[in-house]
This record gives C-alpha cells, structure tokens and sequence, in this order.
C-alpha cells in the first residue's frame, strides 16, 4: 500500500496536480511610499512568489528608472546586485529632491519559465508620493504594459478599493485577467487554499477592474496577455509571452 501512495503522489507530481500553480511577480518595492521631505529612498528589485514569500533570480533588468511628470531617468548605474533569501534582486537609492509623484519601474529581460513553455516579462510600477504634491499618478508611465490607477495609489487604508485601467500598447485591454496578490513578507498570513494564495479577476469592456485590499502592507496587481504577434525563440522555436503590467501599492 505505501509502494502505491508513492506512486500516486509522483504521478500527481509530474503531471503538475499536485501543487496549484505559483504566479510570479515583477516587484519594485520602496521602503516607503510616501515622504514628506527631501530624502533618500531605497528601491528593491523582485523576481517573486509574494504570498509565499520566495522568488526566483533576477537578472539585472533591462531597464530600470524613475518617472515624474513625463520625464524618465534611467537607474540602471544605480542598481546594485543583492541577495534575498539566496536569490538575485537588485537595490537602488535615490534621492527625492522635489514634490511630485515618482514611479519607480523596472521592464526585466524575458525569463523562461519551463513549467509554462513560455516566456515571462513584467513590466512594474510602484508610485511614491512627495511632500504633497499629489500630481501625476493618473499618469502612464509609457510602459507597452501596465495599469494605469483610477484609485489614488497611496493614503490608503486596508478594507479600501482599488481601481485599474489596464493598458496594452496604450490602449485599454478588456476582458484581461488580473492576478492579485499579497506580499507576505514577515509570513504571518496563511492561505486556507492554493486558490487563496493569488487572487484573480478580470477586466471590463473598457480594461477596468476593482479590488478590495482588506489587510495592511503591499498589494500587486498583474494584468496578464499574451499577444500571438509577440514570440520569442527558445531552442529555435517560437514561444508565447506573457506580458504582464504589474503596479505595486501599499495600504495602512
């Protein structure tokens, strides 16, 4: 009897039922979202696994920076390589010098992920307000994927809403699936059940979707899409890719 439960649980193994999935998320994490005077602020780059705390390697993104009223400034000679629980991420600082809403994004070298047969790209964003100024987080950042807040991003309380524009190429995305979830960070959430660790819902006819945050700290939203005009080649055949358009928000 026990040589036949081995087996069953290595049947399940390989053919992938006996774990629910993991959603992989691009994460630029500041160390806070709001300041209230000219400062430094320290920036990680993610490649991770939020709800369960653990990641995967980041390779230095292929672009990495700072939005603030239409302008980018690249970070790529900021970043500086770290390690998080034995996995690649990557940190910058910057100093905030003026009021104004900052969003720090990272668009990441396509990773492949074997368990998928595709390629994966997230394209991430996290604002962070400046002494007051409250302007500019309506605002793209220009990214070919990303969620454009109908909420305002931040001076949120848990049990508040939050609203997205999902936006592929600058346009809305409807019907688009949208993963949501919490990064656990000090693991004292636990998920009932694999379908409690990422949440999911999806987009209207004009690409917006709305989310209650009911516990404090960081929340992702990934709108997920694969375009079938979009593959790239992996032992010279063409894959998918999944885009993803990742903002990141913190609550109180």
């Amino acid at each position: 009897m026990r040589k036949l439960m081995l087996g069953f649980v290595a049947l399940l193994l390989l053919c992938g039922l006996a774990l629910p999935a993991q959603a992989h998320f691009g994460m630029v994490i500041p160390q806070t979202n709001q300041v209230e005077r000219p400062t430094q602020v320290q920036v990680e780059f993610r490649f991770w696994h939020p709800m369960e705390n653990h990641g995967m390697d980041l390779v230095k993104p292929a672009q990495a920076g700072v939005f603030l009223k239409g302008r980018k400034e690249s970070l790529l000679d900021k970043l500086k390589p770290i390690k998080i629980e034995g996995r690649s991420a990557w940190r910058a600082t910057y100093r905030i010098k003026r009021p104004g809403d900052y969003y720090f994004y990272m668009s990441p070298q396509p990773y492949w992920e074997p368990a998928e047969d595709c390629f994966i790209i997230h394209y991430t964003k996290t604002p962070v307000s400046a002494m007051g100024a409250e302007e500019g987080w309506d605002q793209p950042v220009g990214l070919p994927m990303e969620i454009l807040p109908l909420t305002r991003p931040y001076g949120l309380y848990a049990g508040n809403t939050f609203t997205g524009q999902v936006l592929y190429k600058g346009k809305p995305l409807a019907d688009c699936v949208v993963e949501v979830e919490y990064f656990n960070r000090d693991g004292k959430r636990t998920a009932p059940t694999g379908s409690h660790v990422t949440q999911v819902v999806k987009t209207d006819a004009n690409g917006v979707f709305t989310w209650a945050m009911p516990w404090s700290g960081w929340w992702g939203f990934a709108a997920l899409h694969s375009d079938p005009k979009v593959t790239l080649k992996h032992d010279g055949k063409d894959k998918e890719v999944e885009q993803g358009g990742v903002i990141w928000v913190y609550v109180h």
